[in-house]
């Protein structure tokens, strides 16, 4: 992971900073035999007291620009300030290690304005991209070849990832956690974090209701409850009738918890186990659609087109069950 030294990091950037270091830089042997080797790699000029050039954070490490080649995964968790608003060049070293990680095969991922990065290496050029939402028309002014999408969480196009800003970074992270080790890593590396454990890429930056303002115990049982039985036929009369609550009732109270009707919660939920299935198993697409209560296989395909952008088979291979060993 790069963090630029030479040019003043200020203090809220080191949101972004945080989160691949805590999402990838922990060993979790009991979730997987092989997890990541997180190197931070300082681009910038010390003076001679170990303090950088700007008033920034000094970052003691071993690990300079040279060593993003050889690099399984890149990432860039932003860039100053100065080089967005006010135009500020780059560091050219920089911008020639991330074109030579990227010649040698690496996986590039930027978080909120690391984009500007990959943008200015011409690594974004032609493809789908996303930032912060503050600071995608920038972007796409600034860089007229990279197709701006500023409504997403993030965007994966394969061996380039981008995100939007803050958790949205968060976000990235967990989905290249999916990618690597499976859902059930994924899930509960995200349980451990205290955070929801997916949210598709495509999910709209602008949610009103994005995470569960408050933990309605109320409404705990039910949802358990129905998560058990994704399988079988449900109503919201089912689920009101179950939490012992007027159908009107639980339609509020359920918005108000979760930010959606009770029929997308379902359907939801139904997605999410879908992929679980995709990702963990070999089992029929017909055998996925039943178990997750989405039905036949022309349904689970609808569906998963509709929410999410691809069928089933191209998310399943999407997933592989099993990663090499990751640098």
């Amino acid at each position: 992971m790069v963090v630029i030294e030479d040019i003043d990091v200020l203090s809220w950037d080191l949101y972004e900073l945080s989160i691949p270091c805590t999402v990838f830089g922990k060993p979790q042997p009991d979730l997987a035999d092989t997890w990541y080797d997180l190197r931070l790699c300082g681009s910038g000029q010390r003076s001679e007291d170990g303090v950088p050039a700007g008033t920034g954070i000094a970052l003691r490490t071993p690990y300079g620009l040279a060593d993003l080649v050889g690099a399984d995964t890149v990432i860039v968790p932003s860039v100053p300030d100065s080089c967005v608003e006010e135009g500020r060049p780059l560091p050219r070293a920089l911008i020639a290690a991330l074109r030579d990680a990227r010649d040698a095969g690496a996986r590039m991922v930027s978080l909120c304005t690391g984009a500007f990065a990959l943008a200015e290496a011409g690594l974004l050029d032609g493809r789908r991209a996303t930032a912060h939402w503050m600071h995608t028309a920038q972007l796409a002014a600034r860089y007229p070849k990279v197709r701006v999408d500023d409504s997403v969480l993030y965007v994966d196009d394969g061996d380039v990832l981008t995100s939007a800003g803050l958790s949205a970074g968060l976000d990235l992270c967990l989905h290249l956690v999916r990618r690597d080790l499976g859902a059930h890593v994924a899930n509960q590396l995200a349980r451990r974090m205290v955070v929801p454990a997916h949210r598709t890429g495509g999910q709209a930056q602008f949610i009103d209701l994005s995470v569960p303002p408050s933990d309605d115990k109320g409404l705990g049982p039910v949802l358990d409850w129905a998560r058990a039985r994704l399988d079988q036929p449900l109503t919201v009369e089912d689920l009101a009738r179950r939490a012992a609550m007027s159908r009107r009732t639980f339609y509020r109270r359920l918005q108000a918890a979760t930010g959606t009707t009770p029929l997308q919660w379902l359907l939801d939920q139904r997605l999410a186990r879908a992929q679980g299935l995709l990702e963990s198993t070999d089992l029929p697409i017909e055998k996925v659609g039943e178990l997750s209560g989405l039905g036949t296989a022309n349904n689970l395909r609808h569906h998963f087109l509709k929410q999410i952008g691809v069928s089933p088979r191209d998310y399943r291979r999407a997933f592989p069950r099993t990663t090499p060993g990751l640098r």
